[in-house]
């Protein structure tokens, strides 16, 4: 049962000495953590955050403990934005700990508005590649996942085995995400840190800037792709390149020119996951949903073009996005699907297409229980 915004003020209260709360009101999360805004007598805002299950609340404990190493790295300018500052931590009846952070300024992304240029979708790209300039041990120390390249690949093609098993995922589909996977060259790229989750409301702005990121318990050392997947998919096509563009002039020592690629392919496997979350949890709903946007997806590709494969880009750019000539052309279809070529195939014969249905929370390579497809029963997301 979720815990109303009193209980979470009374917790609030248990965690943060001497916090006098005036005021409490319940903030949109997921099924995985309830969570509220509380305000003190002082009219300052905190958040609250109490996790549901076992596996939300050791999350959230992994969280806890990386981000005292973000916010050192915030200070010493490493992060040019804020991340959560843990006030205090209430225990729960059944276990783990409720956590208090003062609440961060900004406003949720709209990624859908990011123009190209210098401005906003620039800085989008500048921070996410701060998070990947990050050293291993920030996310190692805090108990969090790492995986190695081979790593990665074998958990990709789990998914995809797991995926062909319930018969809903269309040949067409399954042939083109095989050939990825099987292309070694595909994967041959330098583990980072990632945020692991990223969505509008994750990553908050204001006056031009990304000002603060939150809910980093998705973060582990993995694939710099899954980080890229939901801006690729989402941004318009122009501003996507400068996120591109900038994201690349900030790594330091970037060598993964086929970035892109495999950045289009976790966001199709993003359906795939969505699926299997359906299937996990007995959802008839989440099922079907996904088995639209799979056939979406496959009318799509099969409607692509079919040129013979251009060779990989030269090491030291993403693909063929920015520094490649451009990110070529994106043909919405009247299901929702996008499709467009530019990216360059390599030799998967994945090109920058991606579909703007895909679920914003299994964007990433680990799924969430809390997935909601962007488009469906989706949640205006937490704020803080």
């Amino acid at each position: 049962m979720a815990r109303s915004p009193l209980t979470l003020a009374a917790l609030a209260t248990a965690a943060v000495p001497g916090l006098d709360v005036t005021g409490s009101r319940a903030v949109a999360g997921s099924d995985e953590y309830d969570v509220a805004l509380v305000t003190d007598a002082d009219g300052r805002a905190w958040t609250v955050r109490a996790p549901r299950t076992v596996v939300a609340g050791a999350a959230l404990e992994g969280e806890s403990a990386l981000l005292a190493a973000l916010a050192q790295a915030a200070a010493a300018g490493a992060l040019p934005f804020a991340v959560p500052r843990i006030a205090g931590f209430a225990a729960l009846p059944e276990g783990g700990h409720a956590v208090v952070h003062p609440a961060l300024a900004g406003n949720p992304l709209d990624i859908g508005s990011l123009r190209r240029g210098p401005g906003l979708a620039a800085e989008v790209g500048r921070a996410l590649a701060s998070v990947h300039e990050l050293p291993h041990s920030v996310v190692e120390n805090a108990g969090l996942p790492a995986y190695s390249a081979a790593d990665y690949r074998e958990r990709r093609l789990a998914e995809v085995d797991e995926a062909a098993r319930t018969g809903h995922v269309p040949v067409e589909l399954l042939r083109r995400w095989e050939h990825a996977l099987e292309d070694v060259s595909l994967w041959r790229f330098q583990p980072v840190v990632l945020h692991g989750d990223l969505a509008s409301d994750r990553l908050l702005v204001d006056g031009g800037r990304v000002v603060a990121v939150t809910d980093w318990d998705q973060a582990r050392v993995a694939d710099p792709a899954d980080d890229l997947a939901w801006l690729v998919a989402a941004a318009p096509p122009d501003a996507a390149e400068s996120i591109l563009e900038a994201y690349q002039m900030r790594r330091a020592e970037l060598r993964d020119p086929r970035l892109i690629e495999r950045a289009v392919l976790v966001g199709e496997l993003a359906l795939a996951r969505w699926l299997l979350h359906g299937v996990h949890t007995g959802a008839r709903d989440v099922v079907a949903d996904a088995v639209e946007m799979l056939h979406d997806l496959a009318d799509a590709v099969r409607a692509e073009p079919h040129p013979a494969a251009s060779p990989a880009p030269a090491p030291g750019g993403a693909a063929s996005g920015p520094a490649g000539g451009g990110a070529g052309s994106v043909a919405t279809t009247g299901s929702g699907a996008t499709t467009g070529s530019g990216a360059g195939t390599g030799g998967s014969g994945l090109r920058w297409s991606a579909t703007t249905a895909a679920p914003d929370d299994v964007v990433d390579g680990t799924p969430a229980a809390d997935t909601v497809p962007a488009g469906s029963q989706s949640d205006p997301g937490e704020q803080s």
